[in-house]
């Protein structure tokens, strides 16, 4: 995509549109990009997924031109965003029914032994997202409850069994 296309039904260019806070989508992206693909990458286990992830969900933001409180808020708004995005995408990909052996050569390259990271991504998504966005992202139990809309006390089980998970499997 043309950087500097005008979006559908505006005269501005997408580097400049203006979201309703005042901030510029480049500004958003730049600020939360990382965060957002990390968010993509515990769902999808792998980059090109995740990359597909980011771009569907910050063009949800384009689409929607949502108005935020603050920051936290724009930062909750794209997470939940991108969560919805990858549970659409996995089950899509669930519906498909092509045999892998086909397509091995299109296997994405190893990217090195990482022990810790290959079992996090071997975590069942409901426990893996609980985990990341605690440990790695520094949500509190309170604020994933209310970005995945589940009680506080599930979360914490959730941590708790991802946590025993990950030492079982560390310690085997």
């Amino acid at each position: 995509m043309n950087r500097n296309a005008s979006a559908p039904g505006t005269g501005d260019t997408m580097q400049d549109l203006l979201l309703r806070t005042g901030r510029t989508v480049r500004d958003v992206y730049t600020e939360h990009a990382g965060t957002i693909y990390r968010v993509a990458y515990t769902y999808m286990k792998n980059r090109y997924d995740a990359e597909d992830a980011v771009q569907e969900a910050f063009l949800r933001l384009i689409r929607a031109r949502p108005a935020f409180a603050d920051a936290r808020h724009e930062r909750a708004w794209l997470i939940r965003t991108v969560s919805n995005v990858c549970r659409d995408l996995l089950r899509a990909k669930a519906r498909q029914h092509e045999d892998l052996d086909d397509h091995a050569e299109l296997a994405a390259p190893e990217q090195g032994d990482n022990a810790l990271l290959a079992a996090v991504l071997a975590l069942p998504e409901k426990y893996r997202i609980v985990l990341y966005l605690y440990g790695v992202e520094g949500y509190s139990v309170k604020e994933i409850a209310a970005l995945l809309r589940r009680p506080p006390n599930t979360i914490k089980t959730r941590l708790s069994r991802a946590r025993e998970m990950l030492k079982t499997e560390w310690e085997a």
